[in-house]
């Protein structure tokens, strides 16, 4: 995309938690099945859609256009980072609940964003990158674990090759992405990853390809003898694989690398906020909005303004959209780790927000 977000040129039916079997009202979805569908399998679809069609229009030699940008970067990308203040900043029951970590974090972020940005702007980008990838990577894994806790899958071999397979998913991309540098896309700027030594790669290729069969056999093994199926789980682990191998190993493409990193990050997150309501100091359910339309206006209207700053002050690369830039090299140490604090905020909360162990999701909230 150039990823995560900042200067981009980035968890009904089976509410019982039950194991799967028999008919698909009985699987354990997250939210249920259309909306699951909707949020991995129609993503992913999505996807794959926008990366056909980018090869008749010769886009994958290309950067990504404005178009896609708009609509990957800005609605998706940058949006889904406000999507956090449903849980935390716009929900005044949860700011008393934790006020330090929520008041804290963004404080925090600000002054070690300006810290390292003094050290040069480099050290501040690449601090930045590897802490969006650790994100990128988490969240991953947190939706195996959301997954697994609503089936009620406690088999600890199973953990083991549940997180050995989504881990690997993720980090064997990278590790490639690593290894054969420079490529023609990048996280937030040029250079801001560290080249590694190629035998790591084809390390990580080999443990990579053990834990994705691993993880094949086992699902067979438990639908053929248990009969247990876990489709949206399922839809998970293979959109993930899909969509980082071909994003970051099949294309070394910045178009590929948006459409298949942004779409299928942004989107599950955006429908997961919305999906799980926050509650008042009764426990009671507190609607985030009357619609959906009226969430995303809300996270559509911070993302732009967010924007508009990065590119009027920084950038200067859609002047057609965001007006005449100016020139505000002068205030950069400051306005750089300024207008990163929503990223890093949300980066860092989303670790706590969702962290539940063994706990099943349901409309009203993690449970």
């Amino acid at each position: 995309m150039a990823s995560g977000t900042v200067g981009t040129s980035a968890h009904g039916a089976g509410a019982s938690g039950e194991p799967a079997a028999g008919s698909g009202s009985e699987y354990p979805w997250l939210f249920n099945a259309p909306l699951d569908l909707f949020a991995f399998l129609g993503s992913t679809a999505v996807a794959f859609g926008l990366l056909a069609m980018g090869e008749p229009l010769g886009l994958l030699g290309e950067g990504t256009p404005d178009w896609l940008w708009v609509a990957t970067i800005l609605m998706i990308d940058v949006a889904h980072v406000y999507a956090t203040g449903f849980k935390v900043y716009f929900v005044p029951q949860e700011l008393r609940r934790h006020p330090w970590l929520y008041g804290l974090t963004p404080v925090l972020g600000f002054g070690i964003s300006w810290f390292l940005y003094q050290q040069g702007p480099m050290v501040f980008w690449r601090a930045l990158a590897y802490l969006a990838v650790f994100h990128f990577v988490r969240q991953q894994y947190g939706w195996m674990a959301l997954y697994r806790a609503k089936e009620g899958d406690r088999e600890r071999i199973g953990w083991w090759i549940d997180t050995a397979a989504i881990y690997m998913a993720t980090l064997y991309p990278l590790i490639y992405w690593h290894t054969h540098l420079p490529r023609k896309f990048f996280w937030f700027t040029q250079g801001d990853f560290v080249a590694l030594p190629g035998w790591l790669s084809q390390v990580a290729a080999a443990i990579y390809w053990i834990a994705i069969v691993a993880y094949a056999i086992r699902v067979a093994v438990r639908a053929w003898r248990d009969r247990r199926v876990n489709p949206g789980k399922e839809i998970m682990f293979v959109s993930t694989v899909l969509c980082w191998y071909v994003g970051i190993i099949t294309f070394d493409s910045d178009y590929a690398f948006t459409v298949t990193n942004v779409i299928t990050h942004g989107v599950p997150y955006l429908v997961l906020v919305y999906w799980v309501q926050p509650r008042d100091d009764r426990g009671e359910s507190m609607k985030i909005g009357n619609r959906w339309i009226h969430y995303l206006a809300v996270l559509w209207g911070l993302a732009y303004l967010e924007e508009f700053l990065w590119d009027v002050g920084v950038w200067h690369d859609r002047s057609w959209l965001f007006g005449t830039p100016q020139d505000w090299t002068s205030v950069h140490s400051m306005l750089v780790p300024l207008l990163a604090v929503p990223q890093i905020t949300h980066y860092v909360l989303d670790g706590f927000i969702w962290k539940r162990r063994a706990r099943a999701l349901t409309r009203d909230g993690v449970s």
